[in-house]
């Protein structure tokens, strides 16, 4: 088999980034579950990627001479779905506005992660973001909101429809497809098969367990703890996606769906009753449980030491540090007029016409 031309490898790049891309709009459509807050999340979306996407650019190049290229902008579209994951701890929390600001600040908090996960921390395996993307996301995303502590929100409805959790179920089908692109993005050519098969299996095992754990808990399924949890297997295999075998890979997934089940069924409460704030879209038991899990997946499979552990704790005091100050900051922006609320940011009128009451 002839050698795989530079150029062929950016070609190829360029649709995985593309895709990673279409998961961040998709995203937003995972979180719009609330009846009446539909607009303002894919409006927050929208501001905090055209916020970080250039800015992460502009910085790379500035400060660290990095030429343009695919494998920047897959870089600052890792960097803006990240922010888009953090962005729902805190959805609803903040005015519109402010998301504007979020983005500016979140640039060099995800610089610094980035720094001390590759280069500070030698050794660290993460080639599809569990670490990197996912738990920095949740951490980062509660430090902002312990940082703020807006108790208020606590009381607005959350209710939903038909119509909105539909937006999740396609969503989340939508995202399950399009996740081998985004953890193979960066690695290897000679791997991307490994992983694009390891990803699936991750996946359909998270699917397995998700639904095996509701019905035993609860004899029915939770439309929306079950669409999200069985995305967990997605967000565990990305340390390893490129390292472990596919019977490894699905049982991966299936202890992440089980993980991420069993905190939205307990944890999240829990959690909500011991620190007075809320994750508004359930952050922490998709993205930050699960991706503490897929951390650990090189070590537990024998991959990687001490070095691998260090980033995973680093991975959550760091965030909860960073963001802790960047909730103090919010504090001084605009208090929002709604909350969870499209009419926060869109005219009453319009919002009377779309969500009657």
């Amino acid at each position: 088999m002839s050698e795989i031309s530079e150029q062929s490898v950016e070609l190829f790049q360029f649709h995985r980034g593309q895709d990673v891309v279409f998961m961040l709009m998709l995203v937003a459509f995972l979180m719009m579950f609330i009846r009446r807050y539909e607009w303002g999340v894919a409006l927050a979306t929208l501001l905090v990627f055209a916020t970080v996407f250039p800015l992460y650019i502009f910085a790379q190049q500035v400060f660290f001479d990095a030429e343009m290229g695919v494998g920047l902008v897959i870089g600052a579209a890792f960097a803006a779905i990240t922010l888009v994951i953090a962005i729902g701890v805190f959805l609803g929390h903040i005015s519109t506005i402010s998301y504007l600001v979020v983005g500016v600040l979140f640039v060099p908090c995800y610089m610094i992660i980035e720094w001390f996960l590759f280069e500070a921390i030698e050794g660290t395996l993460d080639a599809g973001g569990s670490i990197l993307v996912h738990m920095f996301a949740a951490y980062w995303g509660w430090g902002v909101i312990l940082g703020l502590r807006n108790k208020a929100v606590n009381h607005e409805p959350a209710d939903t429809s038909v119509h909105s959790v539909s937006f999740v179920w396609l969503a989340s089908m939508l995202l399950m497809v399009l996740w081998p692109s985004f953890v193979t993005a960066l690695v290897e050519p000679e791997y991307i098969i490994l992983g694009l098969s390891n990803t699936y299996l991750a996946m359909v095992g998270s699917i397995l367990t998700t639904f095996v754990l509701l019905w035993a808990l609860k004899r029915t399924i939770d439309p929306l703890v079950f669409t999200y949890a069985i995305l967990a297997g997605g967000v565990a295999i990305g340390a390893s996606v490129d390292l472990v075998s596919t019977w490894q890979a699905w049982v991966i997934g299936l202890v992440a769906g089980a993980v991420s089940t069993l905190s939205f069924v307990f944890l999240d409460e829990w959690l909500r009753a011991k620190t007075g704030v809320w994750d508004t879209m359930g952050v922490h038991n998709l993205h930050g449980v699960p991706g503490i899990l897929g951390g650990l997946m090189p070590i537990v499979f024998g991959h990687a030491g001490g070095a691998q552990a260090i980033a995973v704790v680093g991975a959550i005091v760091i965030p909860l540090a960073l963001g802790f100050i960047v909730g103090l900051l919010l504090r001084l922006m605009p208090k929002p007029t709604k909350m969870l609320d499209d009419a926060e940011a869109f005219p009453a009128e319009e919002m009377r016409a779309t969500h009657p009451a």
